[in-house]
């Protein structure tokens, strides 16, 4: 095996010999590699270290600040140690559940081939929540987007590209898809954003941990899936550099290609391995294969435990003859895992993935197969046709590096003056509404989602579109309910990164409390330019400090999550700062859920919260094409009232239904809640004249539908910020005091249309 040369090469030379070897290593991080090793490394290992030393692997830029999340807490059964976070749900026949969380992101690979890359992206997540010992139950997935308008745009062929992959992939495997959200906007048009997620369920007692256990020296590491090929070669630092239209066709080759169909049933057949050793309570190591391959799994698998490896690629089950090596260790080819196994339990398990599901004979070379084994040296040994093409110590290729960007902080954005009137307009309120409900980022998103499978499997209590969150019934026979919601606008993001990251966390609990669920803990998804600028890295920075001051305020862990960086063009052109987050509720009684749709008419309306003259980053403000100000500060006192005040009211059990008063604000909100209704048995709204700020501000608060307004009497008594506002009614109009009766099926139109004509 040849080496890479370094040690005799200029900083120029070496410079340039990394980038036409499609290495992502800095000159600084290659002398480091030649020093430790005292040589020159391997093809193999400089490819190795490629890998594991990128932003997607190592966290480099932003390990030591993710240090200021919290972490722990009441609900946390798994913090964000290993693939996936799990959270207790709660007790039923005397076992006690987790949900079991995980969030990823695909977004260069999807920027490149939309279909393969969101699809992939689904396959992922999913793999990290099956390694947990858990049984998928949902998935979500939040989206950004250029402008597709243009039928003939690049934009557009993403956009439609990605819906299709999600639908393709997450419908073949047959878990429901139950939320999401999607914004658009110019400065996603060379850089889109797919996030995933991913939630499982898991009794305590079963879960399994991605590491080689105690005493595992001399385990068999046993390769699981597809027959590893030359897709997505360099995957891992292809995440990890800026994109450049000249490299597309390049790039391609590090996107790896799905098989949902296999995953299908690797699934089905690793819950029977999950039965298998349970029933013989055997304890094992697990991990699915990612970001650097065969070498990534497995080097962090036996890394986490103490040990070292020895990986025979002989041994592997491969696509073509006479691979190259550093292709065979490093391809991160999709629908795989990895195994460490005692060797008197391997034998079953080969037999359970190759037989009783006969993966050899649902795709070409798929398998089970031994390759190596766990050793008490801490070093790390890949052989290759008799030859040792990589020997390293475990803990310096596995073991944590650092990178401290130089960074000015960024100055605190100036807070909105409750006395100034940042938005002041003459047109008319429904005119107004028309065009807000038209906004791409209010529009309907049901164009999107109705090719998404939502409620497969039988568990969907609220299914996408009809809530705020997701909710499902996952255990047979227990009332007790799973809730997800996503959050992150990116509107705030352009204007104050850690106020974004503040909203997103108070916005995503919001939803969550919306359908009735108590919120258990957070992910998120940091989704920034380069953190070698200044300027980016500094907005990366004061998000995480965003989050995690929300996170503590409302004392909620984040238990889970995943930083993609370096979204930005070759011509340097970054997405605005883009913390997405995802929170997961629970319900002790599933039946309670609340609905987010008018179904019934003759009843009270009340909004819950104080709007604030504060209209920077709002739809309102993108529809006027006027600045809006800054963006609305979060008051945690109000915002942990508010929250509690719409606990009380639901405890009346009078409440008929509830939305988050989110894009767009409440009085989009509450048409939205009306159009599920039109076909059907029509509601309709008379509202007080609010005024402007109580209509459009996005600043929070929750829009309720009561059926007997003297039951939130104490409610009202005891917080002033509860205001009842109207009330709904059995006829299909909206009205608004002193204004004339406006068409609710017209607004409909308006809101539905945008996205039918770019997704159909």
């Amino acid at each position: 095996m040849p080496n890479f040369s370094i040690q005799t090469l200029t900083d120029a030379q070496l410079k340039e010999a990394a980038r036409r070897a499609g290495l992502a290593l800095r000159v600084d991080e290659l002398r480091r590699i030649a020093h430790r090793l005292d040589r020159d490394p391997t093809l193999v290992e400089v490819h190795a270290f490629d890998a594991q030393w990128s932003e997607h692997c190592s966290y480099k830029s932003s390990r030591h600040l993710l240090k200021a999340l919290p972490i722990t807490g009441p609900t946390v059964m798994q913090g964000p140690a290993e693939d996936a976070g799990i959270l207790h749900l709660g007790e039923f026949n005397g076992d006690r559940y987790g949900v079991v969380i995980a969030h990823e992101s695909h977004n260069h690979p999807s920027q490149v081939v939309p279909f393969e890359g969101a699809a992939t992206g689904v396959g992922g997540i999913v793999r990290d929540v099956l390694c947990m010992g858990a049984q998928l139950i949902a998935i979500a997935d939040p989206l950004r987007f250029g402008r597709v308008e243009d039928p003939s745009s690049h934009q557009r062929y993403v956009g439609i590209g990605v819906v299709d992959g999600i639908s393709a992939y997450g419908n073949a495997i047959g878990v429901p898809n139950i939320a999401g959200d999607v914004y658009f906007d110019e400065q996603f048009d060379e850089n889109c954003l797919v996030n995933v997620i991913a939630i499982g369920l898991v009794k305590e007692p079963e879960i399994i941990h991605s590491a080689a256990p105690p005493n595992s020296a001399g385990w068999d590491i046993v390769l699981v899936g597809k027959a590893t090929d030359t897709s997505g070669f360099g995957g891992a630092a292809f995440s990890s550099v800026t994109l450049d239209k000249e490299d597309k066709d390049a790039n391609k080759g590090a996107v790896q290609v799905p098989d949902p169909f296999l995953k299908n049933v690797i699934m089905r057949a690793t819950y029977r391995v999950f039965e298998y050793l349970r029933e013989r309570k055997i304890t094992a190591g697990f991990k699915d294969l990612g970001a650097g391959g065969i070498m990534g799994c497995s080097a962090e698998l036996c890394s986490s435990g103490g040990f070292g490896a020895i990986i025979d690629l002989d041994d592997v089950n491969t696509a073509l003859p006479n691979m190259p090596a550093p292709v065979i260790a490093i391809g991160e080819t999709q629908e795989r895992l990895c195994w460490v196994l005692p060797p008197d339990a391997t034998a079953a398990v080969l037999q359970i993935y190759n037989e009783e599901f006969s993966l050899p004979q649902i795709a070409k070379g798929a398998c089970a197969a031994v390759i190596g084994v766990v050793q008490k040296d801490l070093r790390y040994v890949l052989r290759c046709r008799e030859e040792i093409v990589m020997d390293v110590p475990i803990e310096f290729l596995t073991g944590s590096i650092r990178d401290d960007p130089a960074f000015q902080p960024r100055p605190a954005a100036a807070r909105p003056d409750p006395a100034s009137s940042y938005m002041t307009c003459d047109a008319p309120v429904v005119d107004l509404l028309a065009r807000v409900l038209a906004h791409r980022d209010v529009c309907s998103r049901k164009p999107m989602y109705k090719q998404y499978d939502t409620a497969v499997r039988g568990t969907t209590v609220i299914g996408r579109g009809e809530s705020d969150a997701g909710v499902i019934a996952p255990i047979p026979g227990s009332t007790l309910g799973v809730a997800l919601a996503v959050a992150g606008n990116p509107r705030y993001g352009q204007l104050d990164p850690r106020l974004s990251g503040e909203h997103a966390v108070c916005e995503a609990v919001r939803k969550v409390a919306a359908v009735g669920a108590r919120p258990l803990g957070l992910t998120d998804c940091l989704n920034f330019g380069n953190p070698q600028k200044s300027d980016q890295y500094a907005e990366l920075v004061a998000a995480i400090d965003g989050l995690a001051t929300a996170a503590r305020e409302l004392a909620i862990p984040f238990v889970s999550g995943n930083v993609s960086l370096y979204n930005e063009s070759k011509g340097g052109k970054a997405i605005p700062a883009s913390p997405i987050v995802a929170c997961v509720g629970a319900l002790e009684d599933v039946g309670q859920a609340q609905s987010g749709e008018f179904r019934v008419g003759s009843c009270s309306l009340f909004r819950i919260g104080l709007p604030t003259n504060a209209f920077g980053g709002s739809v309102l403000a993108g529809v006027l094409g006027v600045d809006g100000g800054p963006p609305p500060a979060v008051d945690y006192d109000a915002e942990l009232a508010t929250l509690a005040a719409l606990r009380q009211a639901l405890a009346t059990g009078s409440v008929r239904a509830v939305r988050a008063i989110g894009n767009g604000g409440l009085l989009a909100t509450l048409a939205q809640m009306c159009f599920p209704s039109l076909d059907s048995e029509p509601v309709g709204l008379e509202l007080q004249d609010l005024g402007l700020e109580s209509f459009f501000s996005e600043s929070g608060g929750f829009a309720v539908q009561v059926e007997d307004a003297r039951a939130l009497a104490d409610v009202v008594n005891h917080f002033s910020f509860v205001r009842q506002i109207g009330r709904t009614t059995s006829e299909p109009g909206l009205t608004i005091e002193g204004l004339d009766k406006v068409d609710l099926h017209r607004l409909n139109e308006a809101w539905s249309m945008p996205l039918a004509e770019v997704f159909g």
